[in-house]
């Protein structure tokens, strides 16, 4: 389908939104708002938190904090905006326009070049691909030309509670990860891997088997989080929402544990949220 033919979203979606809808699952992205995801509705139940800031951002080309905004490639050291002071903080996807390149009813494909401030050129895509129980979102970086370090991942605002009223339960997160980043006082890992502490978090956890997080609103919803990637943040010290965010490295990746994008070698990265009624 070409761009000419896609369903906009109504009601207070932008005119470029784009809807895709399965069963009784429907999913709203906005790509002129750094393509995330504005809206999941199961049932009509919505599951993420509203808001222009909030939905489901990717982060890209990095995931997180990157310490004083500072990063290294090879001999080349570079400035990003610390726009997280004193930290640059979930990368530049969120903050531009996407081009929407396909759509169908139930499949979405977008991208965006990379351009300042991010040092080095190349493509980003996004795409989405929506069942009656699940949906799958990917992202891929490319260069255009020299090689270099990037994370990708995404940040969810799932909703603390998805009932009305002071009586409605919250949502409860369960998972259990190899270890925890240890969190220094400037909210970046120190380096150090330990045992996993209790909630609340604003942390980074491995999965060396790969994500695998359950959100539970009991008597409601269960949704499952998973991935390949190795690495989730889990934040949950709001009363508004809790965050799974399933990302290809840990915070600082780009400075502890960089993972470069060739020619011939892209980064890729897949989850999938997949809910049952309980």
């Amino acid at each position: 389908m070409t761009d000419d033919h896609i369903t906009s979203a109504g009601g207070d979606a932008p005119a470029d939104a784009v809807r895709l809808a399965a069963g009784d699952a429907e999913v709203t992205i906005t790509p002129g708002n750094g393509c995330r995801v504005g809206s999941l509705r199961i049932g009509g139940t919505e599951l993420l938190r509203q808001g222009p800031r909030y939905g489901s951002f990717p982060m890209v080309p990095w995931c997180g904090r990157t310490d004083r905004g500072l990063f290294r490639n090879g001999d080349a050291r570079h400035r990003l905006p610390v726009n997280s002071p004193p930290h640059a903080i979930h990368g530049t996807g969120r903050n531009v326009p996407w081009r929407t390149v396909h759509a169908s009813d139930t499949a979405a494909a977008f991208a965006y070049d990379l351009a300042d401030p991010w040092p080095y050129r190349g493509r980003v895509t996004q795409t989405f691909d929506l069942a009656a129980d699940h949906l799958t979102l990917t992202l891929a970086v490319e260069t255009a030309g020299d090689s270099f370090p990037a994370q990708a991942g995404w940040h969810p605002w799932f909703r603390r509670t998805l009932g009305e009223g002071e009586g409605a339960d919250g949502a409860e997160i369960s998972f259990t990860p190899g270890w925890q980043e240890e969190r220094g006082a400037d909210h970046l890992p120190t380096g150090r891997r330990i045992a996993p502490l209790p909630g609340p978090w604003d942390d980074c956890f491995g999965m060396p088997d790969g994500v695998d997080v359950t959100v539970t609103w009991p008597g409601q919803l269960e949704l499952k989080v998973t991935s390949r990637a190795e690495w989730v943040v889990v934040y949950d010290e709001q009363s508004e929402a809790v965050c799974v965010e399933p990302q290809s490295g840990p915070p600082n990746g780009l400075n502890t544990l960089p993972r470069l994008v060739t020619p011939i070698d892209p980064l890729e990265v897949s989850a999938t949220w997949a809910w049952r009624r309980l």
